[in-house]
């Protein structure tokens, strides 16, 4: 589905990802894991191509987008949520959810009924600001926005961090769903190792901007994961 062969990222004269390869199959969920500032999110944001300078090949169903502006890799089929979340704090419910829908030629009522299954509090809250929601609820609008261009393959980076424990358990849930259910492929940027275990297949650990390491999920042993990623 994804596979990116020696990419290179810059930030300026930085270079900030060095010679990753990794490949994510059809209907896979894959977490990418690491301590802070090893190049996690930076590697989301080249796959987006919202990086200086990216070289290396980043191909999506066996086709390059590497070169491609960032809009054409949406409509590829790359659904994203970044750290952070990325709502428009000003923009209503409806209106964050509506500029997902222009990545998807399909029946726009539809594709949000699909959605508003998965986050019901958000059919509520349609007309209230997207800044007036709780940190949790903003983040289910991220995730549902990211939906409603219907991607190949949806990029999240640390979807539950900064959220309360209840939201968070129904993230995950929908999450583990959209991937065993109706087989969504996933790459997930996550701290949270024990959620990585029950939702993966396999990981990428990065280190340095480099992968240092990559499994299956059975592999992520209290001991592999003290080696690699204790502060």
């Amino acid at each position: 589905m994804l596979e990116l062969k020696n990419v290179n990222a810059f930030y300026g004269n930085s270079h900030t990802i060095q010679d990753v390869s990794m490949r994510v199959e059809k209907g896979e969920f894959l977490s990418v894991l690491g301590r802070n500032g090893v190049g996690k999110t930076t590697l989301m944001r080249a796959i987006l191509g919202l990086m200086d300078r990216i070289t290396g090949s980043i191909t999506l169903e066996g086709r390059e987008i590497n070169g491609k502006r960032t809009d054409e890799r949406a409509l590829a089929g790359i659904g994203y949520v970044p750290q952070g979340r990325g709502i428009l704090p000003k923009f209503t419910v409806r209106e964050n959810l509506m500029l997902g829908t222009f990545a998807n030629d399909g029946d726009a009522e539809a594709i949000f009924e699909n959605v508003f299954e998965l986050f019901p509090v958000l059919k509520n809250f349609l007309d209230r600001r997207g800044g007036n929601l709780s940190g949790g609820q903003q983040q289910q609008l991220a995730i549902a926005r990211a939906l409603l261009t219907d991607p190949k393959v949806l990029l999240l980076d640390e979807p539950t961090e900064g959220i309360q424990p209840n939201i968070v358990t129904q993230i995950e849930q929908v999450l583990i769903d959209l991937n065993q259910r109706r087989g969504l492929t996933v790459v997930l940027v996550e701290q949270n190792v024990a959620f990585a275990r029950r939702a993966s297949q396999r990981f990428v650990l990065l280190d340095r901007g480099s992968v240092a390491a990559n499994g299956s999920v059975d592999e992520l042993t209290d001991r592999f994961v003290h080696q690699h990623m204790a502060v």
